[in-house]
């Protein structure tokens, strides 16, 4: 598809009223233009606290979401009973590669998943696996940001394959309830400082490289035998990303979501959904650096004409804007047939597409940014464009969130015949 629907088009010319009338004058006030001044951006980073988001930064990240919230833009992907629109992965797709497009500002900042439109995993993830008390206790309180869950999967000694963990599981009881005794370790806890708990993903039957007797089991921050570690430094800080312990840590029956031997299905719930928005976003933003490239080199006059008259300048280019062409397309297409299906029917036939999006979208902005560098010279490598500091966030993603090898590996999977597919 080339074009996109008109209710969608519409509610993008919709959000960006909203973000002109209640946003920008919230980023313009109070000097919270600070936040985005790239010459400026230790300003969401607070030294003193080992490099934790700062707490001005933060704040103001949470006026800008209630803002949205209460014009009912937040939860624009949630289900109408939670408050939202019932929103499309086209629809999220599309919100996500236009934010990117319009630059780095308060209604979209990615180095925390901030933007006026939410990107509510947990939500969902409870919609979809959690018990009717853990609907009604935990849904409302995560929109309005008053609880946070935060993600632990990965470990020190095990990334890619999830199958593979040392964190376990012992059945046990703690005053007369019956639960669960977690012990183990996990890395890039992202939000940590700020979560109420930990969705820790430990084995409790089943052998290593199995995905049965994996459970998902949410074990609060505050439980005595868990310890924060390290804030791990970044290329792009401020850092919220710790690795953590924990020992003996107590998660009642009640606190486990979803089946406690299919744990890694609420892990895969979103990776799909996940993977083709961060593509979007990525392609936005190696089309704010194309653009802003080609307007530099039509401007700026080395002897005596204009950059743009040079092949070197316009062939590189060329490449990068067919590249984005060609990834708009594949995201849209690939999107709008998510919509049509279930999500074990996108797991199996279209998950090799997502992984294309990803990887090659990732890796575009990386290119983009880097020649938008190099096209603006001196002061494109320095803070005084934003171009560095889209680079060093957007370099993250070719490795998060499944990496580019990860990825390639299940396009080649399903081109080989090592994965099935139905349909």
């Amino acid at each position: 598809m080339a074009d996109l629907p008109t209710e969608i088009s519409d509610y993008i010319a919709e959000l960006d009223q909203f973000i002109e009338d209640e946003i920008v004058p919230l980023e313009q006030a109070d000097d919270n233009i600070r936040f985005f001044d790239h010459r400026r951006e230790n300003s969401r980073t607070d030294w003193d606290r080992g490099g934790l988001p700062s707490h001005d930064w933060e704040e103001l990240l949470g006026v800008a979401r209630r803002k949205a919230d209460a014009a009912g833009h937040y939860r624009y992907q949630l289900p109408k009973e939670f408050g939202g629109q019932d929103g499309t992965n086209l629809g999220m797709a599309a919100i996500r590669e236009h934010f990117a497009h319009k630059g780095l500002g308060l209604h979209n900042d990615l180095q925390n998943e901030h933007s006026v439109v939410g990107n509510l995993v947990q939500p969902l993830m409870v919609r979809d696996f959690g018990t009717d008390y853990q609907k009604s206790e935990f849904i409302e309180p995560m929109c309005r940001g008053e609880l946070f869950w935060c993600f632990g999967l990965t470990e020190r000694d095990h990334g890619s394959d999830a199958t593979w963990m040392d964190s376990r599981a012992v059945r046990g009881e703690r005053d007369g309830k019956p639960g669960w005794f977690v012990t183990g370790n996990k890395m890039w806890t992202t939000g940590l400082h700020v979560a109420t708990h930990v969705m820790i993903f430990a084995r409790h039957s089943g052998r290593d490289g199995s995905a049965h007797g994996i459970g998902c089991f949410v074990a609060r921050t505050d439980d005595p035998g868990f310890q924060i570690g390290d804030y791990l430094w970044t290329f792009n800080m401020p850092t919220d990303h710790p690795s953590c312990t924990f020992k003996d840590v107590f998660v009642p029956d009640e606190m486990v979501l979803g089946d406690p031997d299919l744990g890694l299905a609420c892990a895969q719930h979103f990776v799909h959904e996940n993977r083709i928005r961060q593509a979007a976003s990525s392609l936005g933003a190696a089309q704010y650096c194309i653009d802003e490239s080609v307007q530099y080199a039509l401007y700026r006059k080395p002897f005596g004409k204009s950059l743009a008259t040079n092949q070197a300048i316009q062939f590189p280019l060329v490449e990068l804007q067919t590249e984005a062409a060609m990834i708009r397309l594949l995201i849209r297409d690939t999107a709008q047939a998510m919509d049509g299906m279930s999500k074990p029917e996108v797991a199996t036939r279209l998950s090799d597409k997502v992984s294309m999006c990803n990887y090659r979208a990732n890796r575009l902005v990386c290119e983009a940014a880097d020649r938008a560098m190099q096209i603006h010279g001196g002061m494109g490598y320095s803070r005084h464009k934003p171009f560095e500091h889209i680079y060093r966030h957007h370099r993250r993603y070719r490795i998060t969130e499944g990496s580019e090898e990860i990825q390639m590996r299940k396009v080649a999977g399903v081109m080989f015949g090592f994965i099935g597919r139905k349909g």
